[in-house]
């Protein structure tokens, strides 16, 4: 029997923790700052960015 995947979660949003170089933080906190954006924004469209070009 195959189960049937759900590309919806219950809850909307997860939290996750995780440790970045400082450069990479300090970099993602310039973009974000002249882009007018959050650090979690930048974060999330590169992450969705990255995973949509994988094959």
């Amino acid at each position: 029997m195959v189960e049937k995947t759900n590309d919806q979660c219950q809850d909307p949003t997860q939290s996750l923790t995780i440790e970045l170089p400082c450069q990479i933080v300090e970099r993602i906190e310039r973009y974000a700052k002249k882009n007018g954006t959050n650090v979690a924004g930048v974060l999330i469209e590169a992450l969705y960015s990255f995973l949509r070009n994988q094959k």
